[in-house]
């Protein structure tokens, strides 16, 4: 059974961890498997099944999203008392918890599990995390099993890196096709159109809204809880349109039929550059899940993709991946200057190479340029501590400066005599992000902050009470997520017209009634008017919200006209049996003699 167990995410090894030498990688092959392939293959879903066959088991995954859709799947199927869920934002820890589902950051150090797996193994190769996902290649293992999941892209770097493993490929469960240029106006229900900065998105989730009736939409920015939300609207049927970020590229599974590409560059944190055929081809698996077919193509101001760029995205043919990012795990914290010296430490493997200068290292580099905290830290725990508040994430992305101020602020409160961070500092900044007031922008900035004082809030011996703060800190983050989520919703969605529209695709019936002043109301839904035999349609309805205002109109017009109609030949028939009947009585009467008498 576990250990103590100890979730900081420090970068450190993880779990089952082996005692190696710093420079190289341990030979570990025997007893891993690599299950590699497309998306689409049901990597996840083997990893879920294997690890509930175990009395204990780890799976680390990519994002915090996806590591929230795998706890639920695994507590459906295990119970909650029996599962985990350990993220940098978000410990839920059973007492007698079996199955530890996690971040790849976050996956606890001291745990003796049967079963280890990690997901999205490709990732050793990215600038920014790959050195966690290559320490996790080396040294995270199961007593019993491990697994490792990812792109086919892996396979020479495994086989070669931990010489013993068994290789496994899983084939696409569906076909993927490239099914050229479309408009965006043109695109089939179903799609998802891809672009690369927010502005993007939403300029393109406008133009859906005024012709197809709106769009979800999901970028990185969000949280979890937004993202699922906005999720939830194209996966109920709401809206027929996604658009997104390469976010959608991992961690979200849709049903989707089309892949888009508003375009093919972006912005990695560093450089603009085009993506890679890998990279599009992770995003265009999004397309046709389990055994459905999917489709992508080209949008907007992109350029059509070439006939050898088509080929390799159809058949899953990219290029193997060359070097992994590497950190030394043996992290020297005798002093700064030593733990700056461990960190520049170079790899001897050839398929490794030094990580780059990432978000922890930029922070401790700036924050040191301080005086004030290099006299602090003299001892190997100071040090230690002011390594680990360099993996505070940088969410806000206002400067290196000032996120390198936090740390240096935070620090200082932990190394003073108090030995906390004060209560009241921490509730002020607390209190700056819980409005809910404002435009999109505005609550995705506040949702910046609270993320980072939810991630301070689980590091339990820098603050008084932080069981207060996790479940304060929480509450505002939920808060300001289902905020920006109906900001997003009122911006994005027309409600009446993706609510008219779903009806009318799925032929449900709907509620109509039409008024004594002959105003016509579909499912609460003002449409138009009827006087008499005429219909005036809604003058605001315009495009393709008048086509659905019409649409559902003559679902209640057809038999509201014919009811009139009867109720007019009815009227109709009726004067003309008076006047019949009329003419009868004076016929009667004339005969009778007494029609002349009565006559003036």
């Amino acid at each position: 059974m576990s250990k103590a167990l100890s979730t900081q995410s420090t970068g450190r090894p993880a779990t089952g961890a082996p005692t190696t030498g710093a420079h190289g990688p341990p030979n570990r092959g025997r007893g891993v498997t690599a299950v590699l392939g497309p998306t689409n293959t049901g990597k996840t879903h083997l990893a879920i099944e294997r690890m509930l066959a175990h009395e204990v088991g780890v799976i680390g995954l990519p994002l915090r999203l996806l590591a929230r859709e795998v706890y639920e799947k695994v507590v459906a199927k295990a119970g909650a008392g029996q599962v985990a869920l350990i993220t940098g934002e978000e410990k839920i820890k059973p007492p007698r918890a079996r199955f530890y589902v996690c971040t790849v950051e976050a996956m606890p150090r001291e745990l003796e599990a049967d079963f280890v797996a990690i997901d999205e193994i490709q990732l050793a190769a990215d600038g920014e995390r790959g050195h966690v996902f290559t320490n996790r290649l080396f040294h995270a293992r199961g007593t019993s099993e491990t697994l490792l999941l990812g792109a086919a892209t892996m396979r020479d770097a495994i086989r070669e890196l931990l010489p013993g493993a068994n290789l496994v490929s899983r084939p696409r469960l569906s076909s993927l096709t490239y099914a050229g240029e479309k408009k965006i106006t043109r695109l089939p229900r179903r799609s998802a159109i891809v672009a690369f900065s927010a502005n993007d998105v939403y300029a393109i989730a406008e133009l859906v809204r005024r012709q197809r009736g709106g769009a979800a939409v999901v970028l990185g920015a969000l949280s979890p809880r937004t993202r699922n939300a906005q999720v939830a609207l194209y996966q109920n049927g709401d809206v027929d349109y996604l658009v997104a970020t390469d976010a959608i590229g991992m961690g979200l599974n849709l049903d989707l039929d089309h892949v888009a590409f508003a375009g093919v560059r972006k912005f990695d944190g560093h450089t603009h550059r085009n993506l890679t055929p890998s990279e599009i081809g992770q995003i265009a698996g999004r397309a046709g899940r389990h055994m459905n077919d999917g489709t992508f193509g080209v949008t907007g101001q992109a350029q059509p993709f070439d006939a050898e760029l088509i080929e390799r995205l159809e058949t899953h043919s990219f290029d193997q991946v060359g070097v992994l990012q590497w950190r030394s795990r043996t992290l020297d914290m005798a002093s700064i200057e030593a733990l700056k010296e461990s960190l520049r430490e170079m790899p001897i493997h050839p398929r490794l190479t030094r990580s780059r200068m990432v978000d922890d290292v930029i922070a401790l580099e700036n924050v040191t340029r301080d005086e004030a905290v290099c006299d602090m830290a003299k001892s190997p725990a100071a040090v230690g501590l002011l390594w680990d508040m360099c993996q505070i994430p940088d969410y806000q992305r206002v400067s290196p400066a000032d996120h390198a101020d936090l740390v240096g602020a935070l620090f200082g409160f932990v190394m003073s005599d108090e030995g906390k961070i004060p209560e009241d500092w921490f509730a002020r900044q607390v209190a700056q992000a819980d409005r809910t007031e404002g435009d999109i922008d505005t609550l995705s900035n506040r949702l910046a902050q609270i993320r980072t004082w939810t991630f301070v809030s689980h590091r339990a011996q820098w603050l008084h009470d932080p069981e207060h703060w996790q479940e304060r800190t929480r509450s505002i983050e939920d808060k300001l997520s289902d905020a920006l989520h109906e900001r997003l919703t009122q911006r994005f969605v027309d409600r009446r017209t993706s609510v008219l529209m779903r009806r009318l695709r799925d032929k449900e019936e709907m509620m109509a009634e039409i008024g004594d002043d002959g105003q016509i109301l579909v499912e609460n839904h003002f449409v138009g008017r009827l006087d008499g035999f005429r219909f005036t349609p809604d003058a605001a309805g315009e495009g393709i919200h008048g086509k659905a205002a019409r649409n559902a109109a003559t679902q209640i017009l057809a038999s509201e006209l014919a009811q009139r109609a009867d109720a007019l030949g009815s009227a109709a028939t009726m004067r003309s049996r008076c006047r019949a009947m009329a003419a009868s009585c004076g016929r009667a009467a004339r005969s009778a003699g007494w029609w002349r008498a009565t006559r003036p």
